[in-house]
């Protein structure tokens, strides 16, 4: 994470898991629980949660996600604002393809966004 751009990073990282053998990266939230899939098996990484409790699930609104996603593009977001900025979004899970080169935001009702990312060279 430390050696990609400021801004428009993502992929770079994506390119830099996939050579490292992960195909899928799922996100959790607001659990901030993650899982890759890798050609070694399957790890998880736990995260701080977002919140606590018992919680509304915040509707899905796809002008929020959109927003929140190019705010972190642009780098004008830490990860972990762009995480709670997707939940506050509707957003309970993300799936990172890093073979397709896609990730579908996905809300409670089955919402989904799907964005593409370019492939770089690391």
């Amino acid at each position: 994470m430390n050696g990609t751009p400021k801004s428009g990073g993502f992929p770079y990282l994506a390119e830099v898991l996939r050579q490292a053998g992960v195909s899928k990266n799922v996100w959790f939230l607001p659990s901030c629980q993650s899982l890759y899939m890798t050609t070694r098996g399957a790890v998880i990484q736990q995260g701080a949660p977002l919140a606590q409790g018992a919680l509304d699930v915040p509707a899905f609104d796809r002008g929020a996600l959109i927003k929140a996603l190019r705010t972190d593009q642009a780098g004008q977001s830490t990860f972990p604002e762009f995480l709670q900025s997707a939940w506050n979004a509707g957003v309970v899970r993300y799936d990172v393809d890093l073979i397709r080169r896609c990730v579908v935001y996905s809300g409670c009702q089955g919402e989904e966004y799907i964005e593409h990312y370019p492939e770089v060279m690391v």
